[in-house]
């Protein structure tokens, strides 16, 4: 660009600047005497709001509904727990050559633990993980994951 096309576009971003102005301070006011200004007490706003769909509440209202939705998720919450808990058990055969991996894996597959790399992990932790010895063993969904390295791992 020039020098005098920067010139030109610069006056003509000035001389929109100024008209813009103008319109906003002496234009005329009817959009905006449109809009009404008066007061309306609370049963005229309520009254408004309702017939556009809106629902208005008091606090005490609010407080109300609110309590009853978590007195309603506190029951079922509690009626969640009473439902009898599904556990699985599965016979797991190590065989020679597996590893501590490979059994989480397999147990995770049986949904007997949600996570055979926490397994893994935790055996590791405990340092049994060279107590793998091939076999056969009964675990359940329902034992920690304690119990089931002790079963495992001996």
């Amino acid at each position: 660009m020039t020098s005098k096309s920067m010139r030109s576009f610069a006056g003509g971003l000035l001389v929109a600047t100024g008209l813009c102005g103008i319109v906003y301070f002496f234009g005329s006011t009817e959009a905006t005497s449109t809009q009404t200004t008066e007061q309306l007490s609370k049963d005229e706003m309520k009254d408004l709001l309702s017939s556009e769909g809106y629902v208005v509440h008091t606090e005490k209202e609010w407080e109300e509904q609110l309590a009853e939705v978590k007195s309603s998720k506190d029951k079922a919450e509690t009626e969640t727990e009473t439902k009898e808990k599904i556990v699985y058990r599965t016979v797991l055969k190590v065989s020679k050559g597996m590893t501590s991996i490979d059994v989480g894996k397999a147990l995770q597959r049986a949904r007997i633990i949600k996570s055979g790399q926490a397994f893994f992990d935790e055996v590791e932790k405990n340092g049994v993980e060279n107590n793998l010895r091939p076999g056969t063993y009964v675990v359940q969904s329902d034992m920690t994951t304690e119990e089931i390295i002790s079963v495992i791992f001996k």
